[in-house]
């Protein structure tokens, strides 16, 4: 099978050819039809300082389990989180991060769907929102900030959703999906106070998210990026910041995991969230993609085509 890697930090990224992979204990051996490209891989590619598999979410048909496997047989569709060589013809999912893919979706719609709803979904669910409140989206173009901005309306029943992007440029999509205001990261103001950031940017764009918070208001912070912020800024608004991390989820309380993934399938059949591809591309062009992404050029989800 092809398998894409790298040797050292920056790459490049190469493809080169590898036996398929053995399911282990729990694990699917899944051949994949579409990966997503997200931020955190890419970051693992720029910033770690040695070589670490290109894991991800993936999505395709089931072609063997390990021992213990009870909820997936072979010939099953699934999507879920590998952690081990995802950029592959073949990869291993373990049984707990894999989730069925109805028989009416394709995979490039599980791929921009599940894994990214989930993190949006998990992320409104954190920030605890009321009906009528603002919500403000930080990277509302990305792959999961473009479900958020849809999910913090049709889910969290916002009365007003702020998007926040890198570009202007990105405005008219951002609107497209239901934003009623979309702010650049660089402008003065970003408009009225929010009751609730979900902030998927993470380092000096913290301190912005937070400001722009009214009294009380709870920042969700979901970003691999990091960020540092003053204790003394929560203190004078009686703000809030929340960490989360979806693989507590998944890992911890499955039945939620399985209860939200569930719920973005119903919401996707009803047409009340849409998700974006902003392009496919070959798995021997992932640098191509790794590119759209480390540009901030995507809008949408970035997706790998074996």
């Amino acid at each position: 099978m092809r398998r894409v890697r790298y040797e050292s930090r920056g790459g490049p990224l190469f493809t080169e050819e590898a036996p398929v992979p053995e399911p282990g204990p729990g694990e699917l051996l899944v051949r994949a039809e579409a990966i997503g490209v997200t931020l955190p891989v890419v970051r693992k590619v720029t910033e770690a300082a040695e070589p670490v598999p290109l894991g991800g979410e993936i999505a395709g048909e089931v072609t063997a389990v390990g021992e213990g496997v009870t909820r997936f047989a072979t010939g099953d569709r699934v999507t879920g989180l590998c952690f081990g060589h995802g950029y592959a013809d073949f990869a291993l999912l373990h049984e707990a991060m894999a989730s069925p893919v109805p028989a009416d979706a394709d995979a490039v719609t599980a791929v921009a769907l599940v894994r990214s709803g989930l993190v949006a979904l998990g992320a409104l669910e954190a920030a605890r929102p009321e009906p009528g409140e603002a919500a403000l989206v930080t990277a509302a173009a990305s792959g999961a900030g473009h479900l958020a901005v849809q999910l913090a309306r049709t889910r969290g029943g916002a009365g007003r959703v702020v998007g926040a992007v890198s570009d202007p440029a990105k405005a008219g999509f951002v609107r497209g999906l239901g934003a009623d205001h979309v702010v650049t990261y660089g402008d003065d103001t970003w408009g009225a106070p929010v009751d609730y950031a979900l902030d998927a940017v993470g380092g000096e764009l913290l301190t912005a998210a937070l400001t722009a918070l009214a009294p009380e208001g709870r920042l969700v912070a979901y970003s691999s990026g990091g960020g540092t912020v003053q204790a003394y800024d929560l203190l004078v608004g009686a703000k809030s910041v929340i960490g989360f991390q979806m693989a507590r989820i998944a890992r911890g309380k499955p039945e939620l995991y399985e209860q939200w993934r569930e719920e973005l399938w119903r919401l996707f059949a009803a047409g009340e969230v849409r998700p974006a591809v902003h392009g496919e591309f070959a798995l021997q062009d992932a640098a191509k993609a790794h590119g759209e992404i480390e540009a901030r050029a995507n809008l949408g989800k970035v997706v790998l085509i074996p």
